[in-house]
């Protein structure tokens, strides 16, 4: 008879308003033999709330590569795990990656549960557009990584969603607003709680509102910020006029047109004359 393995569940957990559990992950959670958790001392309030009573083992950054060894052996001897996050859907920013992916490797069946996630519950009431949009996760703590790293995204035309701590969120913000202009953005805090909050204005002002507002300083927070609207031609005219300002600077305008138009593969025609209506 052929030993049958485990399954690897990946559960969603509320990221505030505890009714937000579904049925689902309940029964998942009271079936298993093993709950992987993010930190056991966050997650035993919760079975406790479930009425559960299940051993856990704590899988974090600093732990993931020895306990994921320790727990794809459980699996293949054919014992049930849960993976939980401390909130909302494991490995979105959560540990978790590293067990998912050597179980997936190892051929062991690895099945989600779905529920909430605190990125798709700001997008979905942040009013900002829906269509496309791109999640970042924690942007970088220095400003000049950070520089860099925005830098990067000024051209993306989704929604743009990162996490970030309330301490950081204002130089976050002032960043954003130095790399992007004044785009409508929103910061979403303490969602699905009692003091749940949506903040919306243009990068500028919402800088000034968080550091006006202790309160909103506090925790992590959803920061949303649309995306590059314009549509291809006005973003590739926008970079063939750049590159051509920083030739201009340099060189006799005929010369500095042609280079513009061969770098960016733009019209020679229209640089040039959109330059003499700038120069006249």
């Amino acid at each position: 008879m052929i030993k049958k393995t485990g399954v690897l569940y990946v559960v969603a957990t509320p990221i505030g308003n505890l009714a937000d559990i579904t049925g689902r992950a309940c029964r998942v959670l009271a079936d298993v033999q093993l709950i992987a958790c993010e930190d056991t001392r966050h997650s035993r309030p919760l079975l406790r709330h479930l009425g559960l009573d299940k051993p856990l083992v704590a899988l974090h950054e600093h732990n993931e590569n020895a306990t994921a060894a320790r727990l794809l052996a459980l699996l293949a001897e054919g014992e049930d795990i849960a993976l939980i996050s401390d909130a909302g859907t494991p490995l979105i920013s959560d540990p978790g990656f590293v067990l998912v992916r050597a179980a997936r490797a190892q051929g062991l069946t690895v099945v989600p549960v779905p529920g909430p996630s605190a990125l798709i519950c700001a997008l979905s009431a942040a009013g900002l557009p829906s269509d496309r949009f791109l999640f970042l996760g924690f942007p970088p703590r220095t400003d000049s990584a950070r520089h860099g790293w925005l830098a990067g995204l000024a051209d993306e035309p989704g929604t743009l969603i990162c996490y970030e701590s309330g301490r950081r969120a204002v130089a976050t913000l002032r960043a954003m607003a130095d790399a992007f202009g004044p785009r409508p953005a929103v910061v979403a805090r303490e969602l699905t709680k009692r003091f749940e909050t949506f903040l919306c204005a243009e990068l500028p002002a919402l800088a000034e509102q968080i550091q006006a507002d202790s309160e909103q300083q506090l925790g992590e927070l959803v920061i949303l910020v649309e995306g590059d609207r314009r549509d291809v031609d006005q973003r590739d005219w926008a970079e063939q006029q750049r590159v051509f300002e920083i030739l201009a600077d340099e060189l006799p305008l005929k010369q500095a047109v042609g280079l513009a138009a061969r770098i960016t593969g733009g019209n020679r025609n229209r640089l040039y004359k959109q330059a003499l209506a700038a120069k006249e």
